[in-house]
């Protein structure tokens, strides 16, 4: 990593822990220059992240400064979701979702796609393209069980970033982190058995488990620490929980990272119950602070944790590459891989294993993680600016996805009917629940630059949104 970004990211942690305070001078380029041994231009450099990243502003002739406070939607409240497993429904509007095919008259805001835009994607097409014209077509053939060895190697040096001890021979290599998790469940349940799951959760992880007949128990879960330790206690001494499955890291919908200290209580809750841990990490590399956050994985040494993940967020959904450390799991793993899907296409692994092996992962990653924290924080001004008073937004600390809450008793299956003839699409919240809860909840994506049309869409969410509450109000009074 270069001295720039190192410093960058020690000011930035610095601002973030409360160090400097809102409307604090930060230091001068040359006090700085002088404290850690470095020239006038790697501040420089360095005050030039922190600024493309909304945590320093410059004030001619005076330095820099941390941003005023901006005021803030309060936080989504913690949901209240049945106390006892479910049958799980809403494949209907997953599926609504799932479909829609990419035009150019909509804007997609409920998707969850990365922006595959930037100028760091350049090296892995090329190497798509130079594997393409080989005489000897690696890209054609059969692939061991286990995926490309180069490939595995990459990931195993590449998750030591989250304190994961691995080898190549630990990990399989899926199409997407959905097989991944797909594969994992399988390995380890049979219809009829209770998943324990964060609330609210991915909904293919639960569309997974209602396609295998299995039933889901939706742990109640806190905007900013994760999923409630007591009440899965409560629930593990209740139930007979196979698995527990949740993303601890940026978790999707609601962004947060769940603290390392409740990550360790969470894996002595399963050795304690004797249960399996499946996590799911696609977003973790895109946390905003540097160090990423630890994996529980990290934390695991009986082989408990199937650590699931893919490149499907941090590069792009289309190459269909992901992987699992399935642990003690592993020959359970293998055999569902291969009666679903077999071995993964090897085109996309080579090119993404020369992409790593040429250093050109780490660049994009700051690119990206830089790029969402600035459109996080546009978003949620947008959302602050645009959408009915009393609205509740996450705060996410890592990847694309925003949760916003809306008054209760408001339906977003309707306003998301209602922004279709408008070019507008969002994933309503319902489909992030097994029993079909948080109606009244949407997920926006934030990862392309904000743009006029970007924000137009999310003024339009906001003024219909306004405009429902108003027709309620109407009809109640």
């Amino acid at each position: 990593m270069t001295l720039y970004v190192n410093l960058a990211e020690l000011l930035g942690t610095r601002i973030e822990q409360g160090f400097y305070r809102p409307g604090d001078r930060l230091p001068s380029v040359r006090a700085l220059s002088v404290e850690h041994g470095v020239s006038l231009s790697t501040v420089q450099q360095a005050y030039r992240v922190l600024e493309d990243s909304g945590l320093a502003t410059p004030r001619p002739k005076s330095g820099y400064f941390v941003p005023a406070c901006r005021e803030l939607p309060e936080l989504p409240a913690i949901g209240r979701p049945a106390q006892r497993p479910v049958d799980i429904s809403q494949w209907d509007q997953v599926l609504e979702l799932i479909r829609a095919v990419p035009r150019k008259d909509v804007v997609q805001l409920g998707r969850g796609m990365p922006d595959i835009n930037s100028p760091t994607m350049k090296p892995l097409l090329r190497d798509l393209a130079r594997i393409s014209r080989r005489q000897d077509m690696p890209g054609l053939y059969y692939d061991n069980i286990h995926g490309n060895l180069e490939l595995r190697e990459q990931i195993a040096r590449l998750m030591l970033d989250s304190g994961c001890q691995l080898s190549p021979s630990d990990l399989v290599i899926t199409t997407g982190c959905h097989e991944a998790l797909s594969t994992s469940i399988r390995a380890i349940c049979e219809p009829g058995d209770i998943v324990a799951v964060d609330s609210p959760s991915f909904h293919g992880a639960m569309q997974t488990l209602k396609g295998l007949g299995m039933k889901a128990l939706e742990i109640p879960t806190d905007p900013l620490t994760g999923i409630s330790l007591d009440a899965l206690e409560l629930a593990l001494e209740q139930w007979p929980i196979k698995v527990i499955q949740l993303t601890p890291n940026c978790n999707n919908p609601l962004g947060y990272i769940m603290p390392e200290s409740r990550k360790r209580a969470l894996l002595n809750l399963a050795q304690r119950f004797d249960v399996a841990i499946i996590e799911d990490d696609v977003y973790g590399e895109l946390a905003y602070t540097y160090p990423r956050p630890r994996t529980i994985k990290s934390f695991d040494e009986d082989g408990r944790v199937l650590l699931c993940s893919s490149f499907s967020k941090t590069l792009a959904p289309g190459l269909r590459i992901g992987w699992v450390a399935p642990g003690r799991y592993l020959e359970r793993v293998l055999h569902m891989k291969y009666i679903s899907t077999g071995s993964t296409a090897p085109q996309p692994q080579i090119a993404i294993a020369e992409f790593l092996k040429g250093g050109h992962f780490e660049p994009h990653l700051r690119r990206m993680r830089t790029q969402y924290q600035r459109n996080r924080d546009v978003m949620i001004d947008w959302v602050t600016r645009y959408f009915p008073a009393g609205t509740r937004a996450s705060r996410p600390q890592g990847s694309f996805m925003l949760w916003v809450e809306l008054p209760e008793g408001f339906d977003t299956l309707k306003l998301n009917r209602a922004l279709h003839d408008q070019g507008v699409q969002i994933a309503v919240g319902s489909i992030f629940s097994a029993s079909g809860k948080y109606r009244n909840c949407l997920r926006m994506n934030y990862a392309a630059k904000p743009t006029p049309l970007i924000e137009e869409a999310v003024r339009k969410v906001g003024a219909t949104a306004i405009r429902l509450l108003a027709e309620t109000d109407s009809l109640t009074d």
